[in-house]
């Protein structure tokens, strides 16, 4: 029994551990800003986790590639896209708070 557990315990760290970005992490990871490291993005990302879905998510991250996009969903009459925009602001908001971005 112990062989087995010691066997499992130096599988588990031998394999390489891979994290999966989320859509807003591997967005700000991939933008031209200077400000962008995977410690910051990832934050960020903890922060969408936490206050937007997983489709919102997959929104905002497109907004990274064209800000003109925000703009457009920002003036927009539209109540979902003004209910999405108070969630994202919110989302802007905390992220700013709690990563210091």
């Amino acid at each position: 029994m112990t062989k087995t557990l010691i066997a499992a315990a130096l599988l588990a760290f031998a394999l390489p551990m891979t994290a999966i970005a989320g859509p807003i992490e591997s967005a700000c990871l991939k933008s031209d800003r200077k400000a962008a490291s995977r410690a910051l993005c990832g934050c960020i990302q903890q922060v969408a986790d936490m206050t937007l879905s997983g489709g919102e998510q997959r929104k905002a991250a497109k907004f990274f590639r064209d800000p003109d996009q925000a703009q457009k969903v920002r003036m927009s009459k539209s109540d979902r896209d003004n209910e999405f925009w108070a969630r994202y602001k919110n989302f802007g908001e905390t992220a700013g708070a709690y990563c210091g971005g």
